[in-house]
């Protein structure tokens, strides 16, 4: 029964607008593991919480099995449109939403990620249900049929933007954005991983440089990475998002060994720490 359990967990690295107090993202976290009558949901766990102060923004990963992390998802975002006004956020890091991205990604064989995208859909809605005012879009599986990538559904709606014109987005759920609560990304695919690198400049021209140099739209770039460059603590941060492609790297990526996993029977590969480091070091000089 324990194996079987253990092979049925998704995660969710839960991103919010807030870092620089510590004790509401604890509250939040607290509340992906409480149920509404002060129990405890079962199957939950959150494994860690990353903050960071000069984005203003912290990384609340949940692990649940596919049956749990609905409610679990869904508390911990109750309780963060309650306590973030978007109104007062300030930081570097680009965001739309008091809950800013909601990723399910499947652990293991046991899951699919349409079962995910499933999670996500009803995640989604449930959240423009559960808190009046809040929106969503849906990226990856989730947004049947198109399963449009982060990057493109970020752009459309103007994520990438220091002010976003919140009149001119047409969420998936909920009313027109208001600044409030803003506007959440909700969505599935396979596991993607973060890898952010430090160079040792505060010239963000050289940080953009290196970033488009690296990212996957780029000829020569690297599979699977999406890229910003900012400024980050007197220096210029490269952040990737690594996703995972199914076809075999291409041969002058090849020298740096690529993970691999399998997901319903399909091999997935991704960048490794080193092979990203190791490029955006020769690029910086």
């Amino acid at each position: 029964m324990a194996s079987s359990v253990a092979r049925r967990l998704v995660a969710c690295p839960f991103n919010i607008s807030e870092a620089r107090r510590r004790h509401l993202v604890e509250t939040v976290a607290t509340a992906a593991l409480s149920t509404s009558d002060g129990g405890k949901w079962e199957e939950t766990t959150v494994l860690n919480i990353f903050n960071d102060f000069e984005y203003n923004r912290s990384v609340i990963t949940i692990v649940a099995t596919i049956d749990s992390i609905r409610e679990a998802v869904l508390s911990a975002s109750q309780k963060a449109c309650e306590l973030i006004d978007m109104h007062t956020h300030t930081g570097v890091h680009p965001c739309m939403g008091a809950v800013d991205l909601i990723p399910i990604y499947p652990l293991g064989e046991e899951v699919g990620v349409e079962d995910c995208a499933r999670e996500a859909r009803a995640v989604a809605q449930g959240l423009t249900e559960r808190v009046r005012g809040s929106s969503a879009f849906l990226f990856g599986w989730a947004d049947s049929p198109s399963q449009r990538g982060l990057a493109q559904r970020r752009k459309e709606m103007g994520w990438f933007k220091k002010t976003p014109d919140l009149l001119a987005i047409r969420p998936d759920f909920g009313p027109q954005p208001q600044k409030r609560y803003g506007l959440t990304g909700v969505g599935a695919s396979p596991y993607v991983m973060n890898c952010n690198v430090t160079i040792d400049t505060q010239d963000i021209r050289i940080g953009r440089s290196v970033a488009m140099a690296i990212r996957e739209s780029t000829p020569g770039g690297i599979p699977g990475l999406q890229v910003l460059a900012l400024p980050h603590e007197g220096a210029v941060e490269i952040a990737c998002n690594v996703e995972s492609v199914t076809d075999p790297p291409p041969g002058h990526l090849t020298d740096q060994p690529w993970p691999s996993f399998s997901v319903d029977g399909q091999p997935y590969f991704h960048a490794s720490a080193s092979l990203i480091t190791t490029r955006v070091a020769e690029l910086a000089g």
